[in-house]
């Protein structure tokens, strides 16, 4: 068939960069905003059709290629859904952007970031990823920079990110027993891991929501440590991973339940989240992989829609105080009701699709540790009661009298359809997604025992169930 000689992958990246060019010579708001959310619409279906085509087996040309002849940009199982996760986030992002709200982002930023996110999950070559994670971090700072916020905490910790990340690769191909160590940094500066973390609370505070939003939700971190860090770390690594990794989901559960500003909230329960899929990279077992990488799609998904109703809450009221009881129910209980669908998706509540992954993901770490598996469950426990206590603060406790209407839009209903159709059809039907990540846990594995077996044959790594 002709559309399978077309080369999908690298046309979702590049259909955002030729939007960056496009978007800016329009003058008008609306008229680029439009534009803008045709093109992550445009990007979206090129990166489903591309997802189609690599799990019809049939090779995909590449007009993008490394020096060494390689394609630059390509699928494999693990990472074709989560183009399609990157770019689905960007189409409900600028969808359920409020007009009053279009003056203050930056739409040609938000086109850039989706191109470099797409392109940094497409990727499977160690130095192009690299670069691609480098560039990563360029849009959030230049969108501070161009609202007059505080940098230094962001330049701070990236450049540190940044500086681990090309050392311990360097280090890598040079044969050092120090690169996985520094690696593994990297991996917890950009993950947001205890004592690195107060980066994401500070870009949530001083940057846009959306794009805050996007830049962690996605979770590059654990992208960076699967393609990077997992296939070559030894044991000892992995295990100093897990144990930061358990010390953040529960500190950060703690945060979350005392905060007293919305986006600080977020922050901390994102921290959370992230931390534990770490930990699940660290248990060993094929089980607790493929539970973490499962949950890895359900956080992106249902936070990415928590988030997203929060940014709709301060389109109408400005940013969002948790100190009293606002009662917003009453005039908009569609945004009440996606807000506790997603964040309860987000900690596993049963019918959902985050329900299975934390179950795998707990099940497995009980398997190979009892202390780890009781910390994953309190710290759900404590970030459950913490989604549940804004939910209250927001919609519930007083009737808030508004001159004006709070209600949901057309855009953001059919955004919420959305996200309602995917978290509760994926845990109803969870077997695709589940045996997708269960195959893909199984190759890491397999991939990091052949390596460890090239390096020392006579200690290579065996893994169980």
């Amino acid at each position: 068939m002709i559309w399978q000689t077309v080369p999908w992958i690298d046309l979702t990246v590049l259909v955002p960069l030729v939007g960056v060019g496009v978007v800016a010579l329009i003058g008008d708001t609306s008229t680029a905003a439009r534009w803008c959310l045709g093109l992550t619409i445009l990007t979206l279906f090129s990166s489903i059709i591309s997802w189609i085509v690599f799990l019809s087996g049939t090779p995909s040309p590449n007009w993008l290629t490394t020096p060494s002849g390689q394609p630059l940009f390509q699928l494999d199982e693990l990472s074709a859904p989560l183009v399609v996760l990157v770019a689905l986030l960007h189409v409900l992002t600028v969808l359920a952007t409020a007009r009053v709200k279009m003056n203050r982002i930056s739409l040609t930023g938000h086109l850039a970031g989706e191109a470099i996110r797409l392109a940094t999950f497409a990727c499977l070559e160690p130095w192009p990823l690299v670069i691609l994670l480098v560039l990563g971090t360029v849009p959030p700072y230049l969108e501070l920079l161009q609202r007059g916020k505080p940098t230094r905490v962001y330049f701070l910790h990236m450049v540190m990110f940044i500086g681990l990340l090309v050392a311990g690769w360097v280090g890598i191909e040079a044969g050092t027993t120090w690169a996985p160590l520094v690696l593994m940094a990297a991996v917890l500066v950009r993950s947001g891991t205890v004592p690195v973390h107060l980066w994401v609370v500070d870009l949530f505070d001083h940057c846009s929501f959306g794009t805050a939003l996007l830049f962690v939700t996605p979770v590059v971190g654990v992208y960076a440590s699967l393609r990077l860090v997992l296939p070559v770390a030894p044991d000892w690594v992995l295990t100093s991973i897990g144990i930061f990794s358990l010390l953040t989901a529960i500190y950060a559960a703690g945060m979350a339940i005392v905060q007293q500003e919305a986006r600080r909230f977020f922050a901390y329960l994102f921290l959370s989240h992230a931390s534990m899929i770490l930990v699940g990279l660290e248990l060993h077992t094929t089980t607790s992989l493929a539970g973490a990488l499962s949950l890895w799609f359900s956080v992106a998904l249902s936070l990415g829609g928590l988030g997203l109703t929060l940014r709709a809450i301060e389109a109408r009221l400005g940013r969002v105080s948790l100190v009293n009881y606002r009662g917003l129910y009453d005039h908009s209980p569609g945004l009440a009701v996606c807000f506790l669908l997603t964040g309860l998706a987000s900690v596993g509540f049963p019918g959902t699709l985050g329900f299975v992954a934390t179950e795998l993901l707990v099940d497995g770490a009980v398997g190979a540790n009892l202390f780890v598996g009781i910390v994953l469950v309190v710290a759900a426990a404590i970030n459950g009661i913490s989604v549940v206590r804004v939910y209250f603060l927001i919609f519930t406790g007083t009737r808030h009298r508004s001159p004006i209407p709070l209600g949901i839009t057309l855009k953001e209903r059919f955004a919420v359809l959305i996200l309602w159709t995917l978290i509760l059809g994926g845990g109803l039907i969870p077997q695709t997604l589940v045996a997708s990540r269960h195959r893909v846990a199984e190759s890491l594995l397999h991939m990091r025992g052949e390596v460890a077996a090239k390096i020392n044959p006579t200690e290579a790594p065996i893994f169980h169930d």
